[in-house]
């Protein structure tokens, strides 16, 4: 029918139909003309002439899909083999609520399809987080999840202890009439809105987060001995004696990687990656490992950590700490003054970390400061700085961003903020971790590389990034164009010359920040798989990730492969690791939502204390409701709406991508700089709004303007 549909008014033949759905077996067209001759009695087909199918008008189809529904009610379908999707009207979608699977049935030739939602098959959530709001006959429960278009009502007996204006976890129990509410049942009390552990519980309950590590657990890990005995270090090869230290964030706890530098006689340097030994303790089979996999990720919010691991694995026996002996895994590269690898070994090591240091300790020493294994780091720094350029040479595209940080008090209010920036130190890790990523991908992936001459392909799990689309990087296109840059011409494949080419043409622009959202919008997102597609953002045709294994279950799945391939293990079988692999993608996405939602939590919390104080804020959005503006300390986004702007009536160009008033001709555009008041907010939904009170730098200045154009109902 799906034939038939993508036909639309075109008639076909059984062997045009059979040819479209390749078959060739004349047992099984033999049944697909029995069943276009169902069809045709069913009335789903007609016969314009004999011999020949066509779909008829009013034909109705059924099928499945994940369901999406704005706060008016109208929702949206996604189904596989579909490139647009199928809208359901308002009071259309049934029992369903956002991220549901539904099944629907809608009439593909109609002008407006007439679907709906006749059964919801599987509930994407059943707890929902949001505010008791007490009625006269019993209470309602308002989610905070803009996306959930409905309220739900709470019955007396339902409440267990909860008051008006409370902050909850629902659990839908039942929905009786699609013309009433549903049904639901509080199930915890995080506490008044606005209260600091109120507010981060109530995330944590909003993205399904695990909570601690039930005591069974911990009592298993904290049974687990260290394990570095003779016997396991004759196993490994030992680099207790080579000079090894760790450069991480001040405040970090688990410590993943080490670098070991030693020159060598004939003049080269060796640089040893090495990676804490997650996998020598996390062992399969055990609850231990069930939990790592289930949660996949360490989560950050703005004030804890949810880690993957528990303490004992964590912070002590996996986590390279200085003075003490671990056991790691390893990429070792001899490398010449160009940063060239002349060989490399992966394996199984001991090593002995001599020094922690910080970034901030190690950055003092590039910018020319003393201190320990000043040479060993300042070579370092140069050898990074050779592979960054080779990467960046090749086609790589630098996507570092500024990461917002804030200081809070002891309730949990933030009382500052500050933006933590990528630093030599910093890009010297991510350097080396790069190398030891692709390397390791190279080396189990690559049929070029020695290592696979006897036996290929292997099952691995990779770190891919595709191609955007081109209808997304035309977009980008339009879009970059209003202001004042040009985007390359696009090719079917490998448009990563183009991209850096705009990354480094608005470096250093005030509406820099701008253009690298939308240039990341633009793009697909990383994921893990056991299908190598490369990745498309670093350029490299090989990629995995190993290096942070106490807080990503994937590098763990990677270390154990490499033990498997370097064992002399047959290719092992591919769906279970591909199956881990979408649930890991599932997490990092889950958790990369959770950590933005703390972020934007607080952002709201810090500036809706500086109500009424002017600051300074770049244009980042532009709609027909308003502007959006982006605070250039706290990185906060709020909404001027268009009825603030009072000295002209404005309009949104979405041609030009302006913002203009229809008098003054005044114009707001993208990467703008401004003067912001805050107006007001809403905690609750992490909303801000400002009102302008000044146009400090308009982009007009920067770039010519094109006249407005006449559209056909002669508005301008």
């Amino acid at each position: 029918m799906k034939v038939f549909e993508e036909a639309g008014n075109k008639s076909l033949n059984y062997k045009q139909v059979a040819a479209a759905l390749g078959i060739t077996d004349s047992g099984v067209r033999s049944l697909m003309i029995e069943i276009l001759e169902e069809e045709l009695e069913l009335g789903k087909l007609k016969a314009p002439e004999r011999g020949k199918y066509q779909i008829a008008e009013h034909s109705i189809f059924s099928t499945t899909g994940r369901i999406e529904i704005n706060r008016y009610g109208k929702g949206y379908v996604q189904v596989e083999g579909y490139e647009k999707d199928i809208e359901i009207p308002k009071g259309k979608t049934g029992f369903a609520l956002f991220g549901d699977t539904v099944e629907i049935t809608f009439n593909p030739r109609s002008r407006r399809p007439e679907a709906k939602v006749i059964k919801v098959l599987e509930r994407g959530k059943k707890q929902f987080v949001g505010i008791i709001e007490q009625g006269k006959s019993g209470a309602f429960f308002l989610p905070s999840d803009r996306k959930i278009h409905v309220d739900f009502y709470i019955s007396k007996n339902e409440m267990h202890g909860a008051q008006h204006g409370d902050k909850v976890l629902v659990e839908l129990m039942d929905w009786e009439k699609i013309d009433s509410k549903p049904f639901g049942k509080v199930v915890k009390i995080f506490g008044r809105p606005g209260e600091h552990q109120a507010e981060m519980h109530a995330i944590m309950a909003e993205y399904d987060l695990p909570g601690p590590f039930s005591e069974a657990l911990e009592n298993y890990a904290n049974a687990i001995e260290p394990g570095i005995t003779e016997e396991e270090i004759a196993k490994r090869k030992d680099y207790r004696k080579i000079p090894t230290f760790t450069i991480d964030p001040f405040d970090a706890k688990d410590f993943d990687d080490a670098l070991s530098f030693q020159k060598l006689a004939n003049g080269n340097y060796e640089v040893g990656v090495h990676i804490a030994d997650v996998s020598h303790y996390l062992q399969p089979g055990t609850p231990l490992e069930a939990e790592a996999f289930d949660r996949a990720t360490s989560v950050y919010l703005v004030d804890r950590t949810i880690p993957m691991l528990p303490e004992r694995l964590s912070n002590f026996l996996c986590s390279l700490r200085p003075l003490e002996e671990k056991l790691c895994f390893s990429a070792i590269f001899e490398m010449n003054d160009e940063a060239d690898i002349l060989n490399e070994w992966i394996g199984r090591t001991v090593i002995y970390s001599d020094r922690r240091f910080t970034y901030e300790e190690a950055q003092a020493i590039i910018e020319g400061g003393e201190g320990d294994f000043k040479e060993e780091i300042l070579i370092l720094d140069k050898l990074a700085k050779k592979l960054r350029e080779k990467r960046f040479a090749k086609g790589s595209v630098d996507f570092a961003g500024e990461e917002v940080k804030f200081k809070l008090d002891e309730k949990g209010v933030p009382i500052g903020v500050y933006v933590k920036t990528m630093k030599d130190s910093n890009q010297l890790i991510e350097d080396f971790m790069l190398l030891a990523n692709r390397k390791v991908a190279e080396f189990v992936g690559d049929p070029q590389h020695p290592a696979n001459s006897a036996m290929m392909p292997k099952t691995f799990v990779y770190r891919i990034h595709d191609e955007p689309m081109p209808d997304r990087l035309e977009q980008l296109r339009s879009f970059v164009k209003q202001l004042g840059y040009k985007l390359g011409k696009t090719k079917e494949k490998g448009n990563t010359d183009i991209i850096k080419q705009l990354m480094n043409a608005v470096a250093g622009q005030p509406e820099e920040s701008v253009i690298r959202v939308m240039t990341i919008r633009s793009m697909a997102k990383a994921e893990y798989s056991t299908q190598n597609i490369g990745h498309f953002g670093l350029a490299f045709d090989y990629y995995t990730h190993f290096t942070s294994p106490i807080r990503r279950y994937p590098d763990v799945m990677v270390h154990r492969l490499i033990h498997h391939y370097l064992n002399g293990g047959k290719p092992v079988e591919a769906s279970e690791w591909e199956m881990r692999c979408r649930h890991s993608s599932a997490m990092e996405k889950r958790a990369a939502e959770a950590e933005r939602a703390s972020i934007k939590y607080k952002q709201v919390e810090y500036m809706l204390a500086r109500k009424g104080q002017v600051f300074e804020g770049i244009i980042s959005g532009l709609a027909d409701w308003g502007i959006y503006v982006e605070e250039k300390e706290s990185r906060c986004e709020g909404l001027v709406q268009m009825t603030d702007l009072v000295d002209d009536f404005y309009a949104f160009d979405p041609d030009r991508y302006v913002v203009y008033g229809t008098k003054t001709r005044k114009e707001f555009h993208m990467g703008d700089t401004v003067s912001i008041m805050v107006r007001g907010g809403d905690l609750q939904q992490r909303t801000l709004d400002y009102t302008i009170v000044g146009l400090e730098k308009p982009l007009s200045q920067r770039v010519s303007i094109k006249p407005l154009k006449k559209t056909q109902k002669g508005r301008r």
